[in-house]
């Protein structure tokens, strides 16, 4: 049997100065799920978590929690009757109550039920010898780990957090973050998280609802959205994107890479083909079947090098196309750093490519 929703957020619209900033936002959370709101600053991200949290008030629409009813056109809860933990990236400590103290704020329970549970979550965030210091004695990361312990201490039925590890060093980020969510799994909590980078999103979501303009253009799973991107511009939110143009006959689109399928679009039609550097394969032999051929890897086209650099576990390589100038980025794995100048040939995978409507 499925589990029912945690939070339902259905149709919101939010406005400032009677200016639209969200428009008709759903998007339903399960207990123990993680929702990220991705998209770039400015698109309402973080209005659409505020309004869910009672600090802003929606124009439209309604917010569910649990089968009741947090604010619609009538009803307006106010944040403290919401039963919902609020991270945000200004963490507030209180100045004059310890780590400790901070983390047990609001706790109910016996002493040592209490003691145990701050205990624990401190050791958690890798704060365990931190228990009876000052705010003002830690940095500002040791804060943040210290509000988010705060606010998972309640077991709160659904967090809301904008960009909580963003002040975090590399060394203990991806620790600290998959500590955080592994303890609002077991805990059951509906997790909303804000972030505008798509590596975070990737790594924590189970569904990515993926904000432009006030809106969600598309929500799935990480995995879904990725390699089906909706448009041009979310394709290319995830990552650097290679485009060619090209016009539909018969539902089949010449390209310099040979022709590629362009289903349900009517002759005559401008399109865009997307691919990633990834999939681009350098063809040594200039043979149009590269190093391990297979039947999709398509007609293979000629460039210049322009630019190779190093980036760790890859390269990227920059081609100066010949068909029309376009510059095109590859990336391959390890070392390989050709000279500026050198002509290649290269193949793009058939199956490995998305076709949009054509974008000036």
């Amino acid at each position: 049997m499925s589990q029912p929703p945690r939070l339902e957020v259905d149709a919101i619209r939010c406005q400032f100065d009677g200016r639209d900033v969200v428009r008709d936002v759903s998007f339903a959370v399960k207990p123990g799920d993680i929702l990220c709101l991705l998209g770039p600053s400015g698109c309402g991200k973080s209005t659409v978590l505020r309004t869910i949290a009672g600090i802003e008030r929606q124009a439209a629409g309604r917010i569910v929690a649990d089968g009741q009813v947090l604010s619609d056109g009538m009803l307006h809860l106010p944040p403290e009757r919401r039963g919902i933990g609020l991270i945000f990236q200004d963490f507030a400590l209180f100045p004059h109550l310890s780590v400790g103290q901070n983390v047990a704020f609001g706790l109910s329970g016996s002493r040592s039920e209490v003691r145990e549970r701050v205990n624990a979550l401190l050791a958690r965030v890798d704060l365990k010898d931190y228990a009876d210091k000052s705010p003002h004695m830690l940095s500002g990361g040791e804060q943040q780990r210290v509000a988010l312990a705060r606010a998972m201490a309640p077991r709160p039925r659904i967090m809301l957090m904008d960009e909580p590890f963003s002040g975090l060093d590399n060394r203990l980020r991806d620790g600290i973050r998959d500590e955080t969510l592994e303890i609002l799994k077991e805990d059951g909590t509906a997790v909303v998280l804000v972030t505008h980078e798509p590596e975070e999103a990737m790594r924590m979501a189970d569904q990515i609802a993926l904000m432009r303009g006030g809106k969600i253009v598309q929500v799935g799973a990480p995995y879904n959205v990725y390699n089906a991107p909706c448009d041009r511009a979310a394709a290319a939110f995830f990552s650097d994107i290679n485009v060619v143009t090209g016009t539909v006959r018969g539902a089949l689109t010449t390209t310099p890479f040979g022709e590629f399928l362009a289903p349900g679009y009517p002759d005559g039609s401008v399109v865009d083909i997307v691919f990633r550097p990834q999939h681009v394969k350098i063809d040594f032999d200039r043979n149009g079947r590269g190093p391990n051929p297979t039947p999709l890897d398509g007609v293979p086209a000629r460039g210049v090098v322009r630019r190779a650099r190093f980036m760790g576990h890859e390269s990227l390589v920059e081609f100066l196309m010949d068909f029309d100038d376009s510059i095109l980025r590859a990336t391959v794995p390890g070392v390989f750093l050709p000279k500026p100048g050198k002509p290649l040939w290269l193949t793009v995978r058939r199956d490995r490519c998305f076709v949009f409507p054509h974008r000036d």
